[in-house]
């Protein structure tokens, strides 16, 4: 995949120590990568591989956040949506990348660091950052590592990202700059939605002081996206509602048995549908900080932090039609095929908000004495993903309870057909269509909400410090070691409560939405240009007052479960410490090092057996020797050639450690399902070999392969278990003796391998004559080969994992005129694995065409328009099985456009 540059006069923020000097950077020192010049140099300077994304890259990417801007770069995948509070289409509906892999790793296995500091993984089940809460305007230069040297943490299988933000030194003294920006979302137009948002942000860098020795920065933003996307969530439907059945069954049974030797994905069929319009808004704010002393050349003091909050709110309106299945007897093949009778007609009401919040601090130095350097600092990070008030509520034809007894309409037939793109199109009958069209007076209220309060929050805080000694002649250029330790601390609680049917607490019958003043009006296509049936505008602010009348509060706080069930609480405690050192042999560096770290985990979790309801608590802890070689040949200034042997780690997400304990009991006999402390780590050797090039007019050039050799694998799986083996239990639990005592808890899975070819490529057209020297094009391509045992010996693609990945970009400068396209592409990728089916959930694969244009009106004045997913593509394509598209959740988030104006003084 490509990755281009943006060409032009280098910004007025612009690193002041010059980047003439690569040869004696390091990318742990760099603050501002300010072009792709820079970050070129940057990268064939470092000791390991990398990939550094400028402070240009981010002010001309035409993108919603980070998590997208990254994508630009080879070998990252972005992923739209997760598991835990939001996942599947719900998440993906939002219109916008969520988390990012590196080299085909799901997102859980790359660590994310703001100026080095260790970010808080604020989600509830599993070790992810979200990415989404920071804007490409919030920081200025972004790191990726594809692999680790012994100086950095070793839980990176992935790669590790670090997000570097300025100092007041990164800047001419005296800079500060202010930008306001609009922008308007294509699809919330064509629901008659406004659509439009903003934001405003800006930076002040200070010197002061005798030799300006103080420096002080400070940046702020503030944006807001609003959107009305369209989804299909036939998948949803599948799960949730039994929507799915085989076309063709060796019995007569509802969902069907797949006859043997029959293609079981071309023997699918869809027998249901959920399709809708999600709206809402996402507002963001937060800033970065740096406070620096720099007394002489010897020593450097610094203070630096930073915050990021995302307030969303996302109300979904879905039509869903969920048919009675019945088989019909074929003479001719002796199979029973497939006939729908009756339907049940409903509008379901869903909410997905979400408070999210990114913090870091950290304070340290940097002293330089004689041969020595010493670098101590200390910092403290938090993370947090709360859904405050998930609601839910639906409306129905076959309502019942004790003063209705729904109906069903009647229905023969299959009830799915495919247009050319592929997607679903119901056959309704006239009298489905009535009833949709109407939901709001023609269908019966179901219950008065479910209301769903979801807190996730973890701390981390912890210190480090670094001695290294250089040596002057010799091979031998430096040693280097240190020590660290991070102490985190992880609460996740979750509180849900459905109350009683609208017609029990009203005793009456017919109650309607209508009635309850929950319609305020309709959207007159549920999904524009596919469906033209039309969906309900939800009053949502009196659906919450309605649950609130009718919430049994006193009933809430009797019910144990209710108050405890979903409450975890982990305290994870690493220590580490390595020694390291470079050997320069004329053009030959080789870097060997050796990193040691100690986890300590305690989890405190609930158990719900009727004859335990008692908080519990396990522990677990992992000892890992990480060693690491790198070998860097540089003939040239102008060439290197890079190889790496290394060794890193993931620590299992707490909630498969120390996960809730339920029980099901039986005739005498007992199933327990519960964490398991004893989970091991996920491990890899990572080998890494290549070369890289770069000429006198503005070219560069990258050739790489990757092979990773992973053992006792684990997978993103949400809140529930990984892998859950049975296992027998012996015949006693909690006092009680029963004959079978049957423990359902994670297991890890075997071995793996990921294979992976990178390329990457950029030139600048200088040298051609008049106008055309303002050209300048690249490409970044990965192609990515993957295998792992998810266990018991059963070999799957990596979740997660695309195939391919690529960019293409074309550039131009013409005077004060700068003209970017970018093209992206992501393959296709297993979202989630499906051992009960036997048909694992797939996504298709995406593509998304940027445009930028810029103009600098000279007095530090620019315009910038920025145009994302120029065509309109799909943003989500969900499926099951790899080659099916039968079952599909899909999401049309639109065109995104941005016009912003900076100030620069």
């Amino acid at each position: 995949m490509a990755l281009f540059s943006l060409l032009g006069a280098g910004q007025a923020f612009a690193e002041d120590a010059p980047a003439s000097a690569p040869d004696a950077a390091e990318v742990a020192a760099v603050t501002v990568v300010a072009t792709r010049n820079d970050a070129m140099r940057t990268q064939m300077a470092s000791d390991n591989a990398v990939s550094v994304m400028s402070a240009d890259d981010l002010e001309h990417t035409a993108v919603h956040n980070v998590a997208e801007a990254l994508a630009l770069l080879p070998g990252i995948s972005v992923q739209n949506t997760g598991n835990s509070f939001f996942g599947g289409v719900d998440g993906a509906s939002r219109g916008e990348g969520m988390f990012v892999g590196v080299r085909g790793m799901n997102s859980e296995f790359t660590l994310a660091l703001i100026n080095g500091v260790n970010v808080a993984q604020g989600m509830p089940y599993s070790r992810q950052v979200q990415l989404s809460l920071l804007p490409p305007s919030g920081l200025k230069t972004i790191v990726v590592n594809k692999n680790s040297t012994a100086d950095m943490d070793g839980d990176a299988i992935g790669g590790t990202i670090d997000f570097i933000t300025p100092s007041a030194f990164s800047f001419r003294d005296g800079y500060a700059s202010l930008s306001v920006a609009g922008r308007v979302e294509s699809r919330a137009r064509t629901y008659d939605e406004d659509g439009l948002g903003g934001g405003v942000s800006g930076e002040i860098a200070r010197r002061f002081g005798r030799n300006d020795q103080f420096g002080v920065y400070v940046s702020a933003f503030y944006d807001k996206r609003t959107f009305a996307n369209s989804m299909v969530a036939a998948l949803m439907n599948a799960q949730n509602d039994g929507g799915w059945a085989y076309l063709h069954s060796a019995t007569d049974s509802g969902e069907g048995v797949n006859p043997a030797g029959m293609d079981k994905e071309a023997n699918l069929a869809l027998t249901g549908l959920n399709v809708g319009v999600s709206t809402g808004h996402t507002k963001r704010y937060g800033g970065n900080f740096s406070l620096d002393w720099r007394p002489d050349d010897s020593l450097d003091l610094y203070l630096r932090g930073s915050y990021a909050f995302a307030e969303t709110e996302q109300n979904s309106t879905l039509n869903q039609f969920v048919q009675n299945r019945a088989r019909v007897f074929n003479a001719a093949t002796g199979l029973y095929d497939l006939n729908l009778t009756n339907s049940s007609v409903r509008m379901w009401y869903t909410t997905n908000p979400e408070d999210a919040d990114l913090s870091t601090v950290t304070l340290g130095g940097v002293k330089r004495q004689g041969a020595w350097t010493l670098s101590p600092s200390v910092f403290y990070s938090e993370g947090g993903n709360d859904r405050p008030d998930h609601i839910e509520a639906s409306v129905r034809n076959n309502q019942s309870d004790r003063f209705n007894t729904g109906f069903l309409t009647p229905y023969s037939g299959l009830f799915i057909g495919y247009n050319k793109d592929g997607y679903p199109m119901p056959l309704l009958t006239q009298a489905q269509r009535d009833l949709i069209n109407n939901s709001g007076t023609a269908l019966l209220a179901r219950r008065a909400g479910q209301l769903t309060e979801q807190f996730s929050n973890q701390q981390k805080f912890g210190g480090r410090f670094d001695a290294q000694r250089d040596f002057d002649g010799g091979a031998l250029s430096y040693i280097k070691t240190g020590v660290k330790y991070v102490q985190s601390h992880r609460r996740v609680t979750s509180h849900d409560w459905t109350n009683d049917h609208f017609a029990n607490l009203l005793g009456k019958p017919g109650v309607t939405w209508n009635e309850l003043g929950l319609i305020s009006g309709y959207f007159d296509s549920v999904y524009p240009g596919l469906y033209d049936i039309r969906a309900p505008k939800v009053n949502h602010d009196r659906l919450v007052s309605l649950f609130r009348q009718y919430f049994d509060a006193n009933a809430a706080a009797a019910d144990l479960c209710y108050l405890n069930c979903n409450t975890l609480k982990g305290d994870e405690n690493v220590a580490a410490a390595y020694v390291t050192g470079k050997w320069d042999m004329g053009a030959l560096e080789v870097i060997p090092g050796l990193r040691y770290e100690h986890t300590s985990i305690e989890n405190t979790y609930w158990n719900n057996d009727s004859k335990a309801r008692r908080f519990e608590t396990n522990s677990t802890k992992y000892s890992e020797w990480l060693p690491s070689l790198f070998a860097n040949y540089r003939p040239t200034d102008d060439a290197v050639y890079r190889a790496s042997i290394t060794r890193a780690y993931m620590r299992p997400a707490l909630v498969q450690l120390g996960g809730s304990e339920t029980t099901t009991r039986g005739d005498n006999s007992i199933t327990v399902t519960r964490g398991n402390p004893d989970l091991k780590t996920l491990k890899s050797w990572n080998f890494d070999a290549s070369g890289e090039w770069r000429n006198s007019a503005g070219g560069y050039a990258m050739v790489g392969v990757y092979y990773k050799r992973l053992s006792d694998y684990m997978y993103d799986n949400g809140s529930t278990t990984v892998n859950g083996g049975q296992s027998s239990g012996g015949t006693q639990y909690n006092g009680e003796t029963f004959d079978r005592v049957t423990i359902v808890s994670p297991t890890n899975g075997g071995e793996g391998h990921v294979k992976g070819l990178e390329i990457q490529l950029y030139q600048k057209f200088d040298m051609l004559p008049g106008w055309l020297s303002g050209f300048g094009a690249g490409a970044n391509y990965t192609r990515q080969w993957t295998q792992v045992d998810i266990g018991g010996g059963e070999k799957k693609r990596m979740q997660n994992a695309p195939d391919e990945l690529a960019n293409l970009k074309l550039n131009y400068v013409l005077g004060n005129l700068t003209v970017d396209l970018n093209w992206n592409y992501a393959g296709e990728t297993v979202m989630a694995y499906n051992r009960v089916a036997g048909l694992d959930y797939w996504t298709r694969p995406t593509r998304r065409t940027d445009l930028h244009a810029g103009y600098d009106f000279g007095n530090g004045v620019v315009l910038d328009l920025s145009v994302s997913n120029l065509f309109k593509n799909y943003s989500y394509w969900a499926h099951v099985g790899e080659n099916s598209l039968a079952i599909s959740d899909v999401v049309n988030s639109g065109r995104t456009t941005l016009l912003t104006l900076k100030y620069d003084f």
